[in-house]
């Protein structure tokens, strides 16, 4: 049986995507890493969703759907750095923003939903989202007040959801036009 996790993409990355001209585009690669600075993709396997969160003046979008295809590196990320200023992953430099760069970053190819930043999660939705973690222990968001997420530090990371919660999440992306 297939996971799902969330990841929140920060406002520097989802800036870098439309500055780059990457909305309406598949990413074809995310990044883990093992530095705080790129959150580690730690559980996740082939076949498990992730869903790219954003949050912009206390609302929640889902920015983009991914399935992980694989976690290794393969012939389309280009060859391996060799020295500190080569880039990491040349292969997939139009999405370089998402990540290519984190400390000890390694590439996830992805089969993902178009990148947008319209698909809003409701405000009665978050309350209700859970996540678990290994041992089973659920949690929900913190600082959400009146629908609106006063505080996204309870999202900063990579983080598995409860079936539950990912279905509403399924249900929400395949709802949108």
């Amino acid at each position: 049986m297939s996971d799902a996790f969330t990841v929140l993409w920060t406002h520097d990355t989802c800036r870098a995507l439309r500055k780059a001209g990457r909305v309406g585009e598949s990413p074809p690669v995310a990044y883990s890493g093992v530095h705080q600075s790129l959150p580690a993709w730690t559980g996740a396997r082939t076949g498990d969703d992730v869903y790219a969160l954003h949050v912009n003046r206390c609302e929640v979008f889902v920015v983009s759907h991914m399935r992980i295809v694989d976690m290794e590196r393969g012939d389309c990320c280009g060859t391996a750095p060799k020295t500190w200023q080569d880039p990491s992953f040349p292969g997939h430099g139009d999405w370089s923003m998402l990540g290519a760069g984190g400390c000890g970053a390694t590439a996830v190819h992805v089969d993902a939903t178009p990148v947008r930043f319209d698909m809003q999660v409701p405000g009665d939705l978050l309350p209700t989202l859970t996540w678990r973690n290994a041992r089973g222990k659920t949690r929900t968001l913190k600082y959400v007040v009146d629908g609106r997420l006063e505080r996204s530090v309870s999202l900063q990371g990579f983080y598995r959801l409860t079936a539950e919660s990912a279905h509403a999440l399924a249900g929400l992306v395949g709802s949108a036009p």
